[in-house]
């Protein structure tokens, strides 16, 4: 699925967390990136862990979210917690902390994750919708 933010879409979401720098990275991340998932994923790990061919037609994002989809759909906590922020989508305090769960659920996996890197995903779920990431965009 090749879903991206409109410019109206990261402009609201900066406004939102405008005091979190690593998610202010994410954000410029994608308007370089005309709002792409895929493209703004690479362009952090790269920048973050410096490498980004794991394989011939491979998404490192898609990967990436393959690792974590178990604990990200199985989760009450984290699945709840996105449910709640969709339902109140102007808390940068639950939007907060989504990302520092996921941070915590990708290092339990040995994914070397920050804060930007989060924010995208995050964001690619809150996109297409946690029910849709769940449900039908397993491998």
């Amino acid at each position: 699925m090749n879903a991206q933010l409109t410019p109206a879409e990261i402009q609201e979401i900066q406004q939102l967390l405008q005091e979190d720098i690593s998610a202010q990275q994410a954000l410029t991340t994608l308007q370089q990136h005309n709002g792409n998932f895929e493209a703004s994923f690479d362009a952090l790990w790269q920048e973050k862990v410096g490498k980004t061919d794991y394989g011939k037609g491979k998404s490192l994002l898609q990967l990436t979210l393959n690792e974590i989809r178990l604990e990200i759909c199985g989760d009450d906590g984290l699945r709840g917690k996105i449910k709640e922020y969709t339902n109140n989508p102007g808390s940068a305090s639950l939007f907060n902390s989504i990302i520092g769960s996921l941070v915590a659920v990708a290092a339990l996996h040995g994914i070397p994750i920050d804060g930007a890197i989060a924010t995208i995903v995050v964001l690619y779920i809150l996109k297409i919708g946690i029910n849709v990431f769940c449900k039908y965009t397993e491998p």
